[in-house]
């Protein structure tokens, strides 16, 4: 095993917003706390020490105790979930859908990063406790972005009509999903292993959330991840007063528009937000979907139902159904952050950039606006494909190349000859410079024809530089193939491995050695590409 990192060129990676939050830029700063740096923790633990409600903290041990109560939980989850009860104990949080398998791989980076935030900061503070959390979205609704996964070359395609928020969605369907990959797995020792997860989740399961929160203690309870489902009675009874606030006054519409003008203004002409704010950013959850609240006149309709309310029936159903009231991407943030001691949000890039649009609407409410990480990103490549490309004297790091460059790299290396036809140009450019000198001492009518027949023959020779690129291609041409064939292994679609595969893809080749593999190799805090060999 080999695991390094490169600096890999901001701009293939991220949008100019997330690449100036990385550098630090001064026109971002006052819109989020600090910088996620080990030593700007402290100040995070005593904002949020002071301000988080003792009831708070002891209705979550109270949720978690009963999440796990039926369940198999490893010692690490049960110890975190008694450190809890500490006024020093805080949370690292991660957020992801409900994806079928897992989905991408990065879903396994940001949970890692969680996890790995949290011992680094166990060393930095030891007289603090620092608990990994994965919030699980399980109020979302959008089944197309959650139903499929990769596998290898194949896509795996869950079939379901769906009702009301994915988390409720029942399994019973997804059977000729799972048989159908099963049977593509093979029978080797770590597609049995898989067959093991599967069958403790989604096999005894009722519905997505509960499959997904025993996929994930599978694979990170032993790290003490505790798994947060966040759609519970008791726990919207905590967020009454701003599901109140937010129908009364609108307070998220008008404090994040605030800020996205503001960062028009300050920060970027050209910058465009992550997400719009609605007028109101609540849904309202029914057995059969869940459905947007809007405000018309003084009336609150929720769209696409028939129902509608005035301001003091839609506050009598909040008080006594909480939980048909869900927040949306706008106010999901704000809630985890009022139910969690939460110091810190490790999301992708997307998600970043949404955060940063959000810091006015937690001053409105006097809520602590948590430190902002990006997850690890991870390149993971087996030992056979390092040796391919070290016969064929091509760096992994190469790789991050587009295809073409990648291709005339190749060409250049493995020829006999200079292709490089650059030091001609320098010769012809000092040839026409001195007829230029002629030009001026007799006639200079002749300056065009001169120009002219410089540009040709330059041209001339660019036509002969490409043509001997593509012959020394053709003659190489297998290599080229072979090059592309790993490449497109790791970069499939000509996308990041990270977006494409299933975790299950690499587990079947190493299996449980994975993830201990990865909270080894990978450091939270680098904002580096990492490279992993297995």
């Amino acid at each position: 095993m080999q695991a390094h990192s490169i600096p890999i060129d901001l701009k293939l990676r991220f949008s100019k917003l997330i690449n100036d939050y990385l550098v630090e830029d001064k026109k971002l700063k006052s819109y989020y706390s600090h910088p996620p740096r080990l030593e700007n923790f402290e100040s995070q633990i005593n904002q949020k020490k002071a301000s988080f409600k003792r009831e708070t903290r002891d209705l979550l041990t109270t949720i978690f105790e009963d999440q796990y109560r039926n369940l198999k939980a490893p010692k690490r989850v049960l110890d975190n979930i008694d450190l809890l009860t500490s006024e020093n104990t805080f949370t690292i949080t991660t957020g992801h859908q409900l994806c079928l398998m897992t989905g991408p791989l990065y879903f396994i980076y940001k949970i890692i990063s969680t996890i790995n935030l949290c011992s680094k900061l166990k060393e930095k503070y030891p007289r603090f406790n620092f608990i990994p959390i994965y919030w699980m979205a399980s109020e979302d609704h959008d089944f197309d972005e959650i139903s499929s996964f990769k596998f290898q070359e194949k896509k795996f395609q869950w079939k379901q009509d769906l009702i009301g928020p994915v988390g409720k969605l029942p399994l019973d369907k997804l059977k000729f999903t799972l048989d159908d990959f099963e049977s593509y797995l093979g029978n080797n020792n770590e597609a049995n292993q898989i067959r093991e997860l599967i069958k403790n989740s989604y096999r005894e399961s009722a519905n997505l959330s509960e499959a997904t929160f025993k996929l994930v203690n599978q694979l990170f309870g032993k790290y003490g991840l505790l798994v947060l489902e966040p759609n519970k009675k008791d726990l919207k009874k905590l967020f009454i007063n701003f599901f109140k606030k937010e129908l009364s006054d609108q307070f998220s519409f008008h404090s994040i528009d605030k800020q996205i003008n503001n960062l028009k203004d300050n920060y970027s002409k050209t910058y465009s937000p992550q997400v719009n704010p609605r007028n109101i950013n609540l849904f309202y959850l029914l057995p059969e979907g869940r459905y947007r609240i809007e405000k018309n006149d003084n009336k609150f309709v929720v769209k696409d139902t028939g129902k509608f309310f005035s301001e003091n029936e839609l506050i009598d159903q909040l008080e006594k159904y909480p939980e048909r009231f869900s927040p949306n991407v706008i106010l999901r943030p704000l809630y985890q952050e009022v139910l969690l001691p939460n110091l810190c949000y490790i999301g992708g890039a997307a998600e970043i950039s949404y955060w940063l649009q959000l810091k006015t609407m937690f001053e409105k409410v006097e809520v602590p606006f948590p430190l902002l990480l990006v997850r690890n990103s991870v390149l993971l490549y087996s030992k056979k494909q390092a040796n391919k490309l070290k016969k064929l004297e091509i760096e992994i790091s190469d790789l991050f190349y587009s295809q073409k460059a990648l291709d005339e790299k190749k060409v250049k290396q493995a020829s006999s000859i200079d292709l490089n036809l650059e030091h001609l140009k320098i010769a012809l450019n000092k040839q026409f410079d001195y007829l230029k000198s002629l030009v001026s001492k007799t006639d200079r009518s002749f300056e065009g024809a001169v120009n002219a027949q410089e540009k040709k023959q330059i041209n001339g020779i660019n036509k002969l530089e490409k043509r001997l690129l593509k012959a020394q291609k053709k003659r190489i041409s297998n290599q080229i193939e072979r090059i592309r064939n790993i490449r497109n292994q790791l970069f499939p679609d000509n996308e990041f491995q990270e977006r494409k595969l299933n975790f299950f893809t690499i587990y079947n080749e190493i299996g449980e050695n994975f993830i201990p593999l990865l909270i080894k190799s990978l450091d939270p805090l680098n904002t580096e590409f990492n490279l992993i060999e297995f």
